[in-house]
């Protein structure tokens, strides 16, 4: 039999209250807390902490304080990666993100989701979709991408969007919901 946390990375449904879970999130709180206090000059001990919360990471990962996240050791980052100041990301399930990405401020990203039968819903049940973006995407600040969603390589995403759908490689695609506006030179 599956444990809730093998449910969520699955995408299954899944218990969040679970008490294996609540602790993960918990340890993820805590590591969250010492990087968001961190004083400015303090880089070396900013990696650590990011080493400990995202394990799975290239070189050159850089994360401007605040940053929050679910649990950290389901997003996987390549190498130079920029997210500015106040992102989001709800990893029950894996966010990959590719190499030379550069995420704008206040950025959400939202593998999470949950039933849309109400009684589900109701239950506490939830699950999630995983998120991918590609290498040397741009996201524009404030921009919003939902469960389930792929970014191609090249995109560049324009700040505000409301990404419900993939978006293929090479195109500019901005909106609510976000749509591609025009094709990049590849």
């Amino acid at each position: 039999m599956a444990t809730e946390k093998e449910k969520m990375l699955s995408g299954a449904l899944y218990n969040g209250a679970d008490k294996e879970l609540v602790s993960e999130r918990l340890r993820t709180r805590q590591l969250l807390k010492q990087f968001n206090d961190s004083l400015p000059g303090s880089l070396e001990f900013r990696e650590q902490v990011l080493r400990e919360l995202i394990p799975l990471q290239g070189n050159g990962l850089y994360i401007e304080p605040p940053f929050f996240c679910d649990y950290g050791s389901n997003i996987n980052v390549g190498e130079k990666v920029y997210l500015n100041f106040n992102c989001t990301i709800l990893d029950v399930t894996l966010v990959t993100i590719g190499n030379n990405v550069l995420i704008g401020p206040s950025v959400q990203m939202y593998a999470a989701t949950h039933p849309v039968d109400w009684k589900v819903r109701s239950s506490g049940l939830e699950n999630g979709k995983p998120i991918s973006i590609g290498d040397d995407v741009w996201i524009g600040g404030g921009t919003i991408i939902c469960p389930g969603v792929t970014i191609g390589a090249r995109s560049i995403i324009g700040a505000g969007s409301v990404v419900t759908k993939d978006i293929p490689n090479d195109v500019v695609a901005a909106g609510n919901p976000c749509r591609v506006i025009r094709k990049l030179d590849a």
